[in-house]
């Protein structure tokens, strides 16, 4: 059964300079997070996640790392990551590429936030998973093309997408439909009855937003497709 109390995997850009409005949002978002009881997961790294980490820590929140790393000096020195800003730090030894699945296995809820190559694999398997997806608009990168990119896909798989260009209202609008509507189906691993819509159809959405088009429950796709 659903609580109050989510985890919320921060997906993004790891490297490269980020514009000074776009680390202050990621702050934000970690504020806001850890202000509604709930917990971040990132990937342990540097960029938009470690900024996102760090302001969940400003207020005294939970913040999870998941590490590519076999250890503390791994984590370090071959990937220069940051350890600063965790009370949990798991080392996966799983590599850059095998630490995308665990990290949002480990999610209830997923926001995109600028991002590369990784982002888009971490996108791609929350999408194709049926996931709840948040996206924090005009960070650039993956964020502001995945419209697009889910246009492009063409393929339904239950995964509900939020936008919002506004960190707190888009933890708050992903908390409120969480726990409302998407919890009951959180992931594909969950059977999907005859007839079940989801309420995101008929959804308002406060100013500034963009909605996808359209909002729906899939239907749960067969075994064979999952992986298309």
């Amino acid at each position: 059964r659903a609580t109050g109390r989510l985890t919320i995997g921060v997906m993004g850009s790891a490297s490269g300079r980020q514009p000074q409005e776009t680390a202050l949002k990621m702050r934000q978002l970690g504020r806001a997070i850890a202000e509604r009881g709930h917990i971040i997961i990132t990937g342990a790294c540097p960029g938009l996640p470690y900024a996102a980490a760090r302001g969940a820590q400003e207020v005294g929140g939970m913040s999870i790392g998941i590490s590519p790393a076999l250890s503390l000096m791994e984590h370090e020195g071959r990937y220069g990551s940051p350890s600063d800003a965790y009370d949990v730090l798991i080392y996966t030894g799983s590599g850059l590429m095998g630490r995308e699945v665990l990290n949002i296995h480990s999610s209830d809820v997923i926001v995109i936030a600028g991002g590369r190559s990784g982002t888009l694999g971490e996108f791609a398997i929350a999408y194709d998973e049926g996931r709840l997806i948040g996206v924090l608009t005009g960070t650039d990168g993956i964020a502001d093309q995945v419209e697009e990119l889910v246009r492009i896909c063409r393929k339904d798989t239950g995964a509900v997408l939020l936008y919002d260009d506004d960190p707190t209202r888009l933890i708050e609008r992903l908390t409120e439909f969480f726990l409302n509507e998407h919890a009951a189906h959180p992931n594909c691993f969950f059977p999907w009855l005859p007839g079940e819509a989801s309420a995101a159809n008929s959804a308002e959405h406060p100013p500034d937003t963009v909605a996808a088009a359209p909002l729906k429950r899939a239907r749960r796709p067969r075994q064979s497709e999952e992986h298309a």
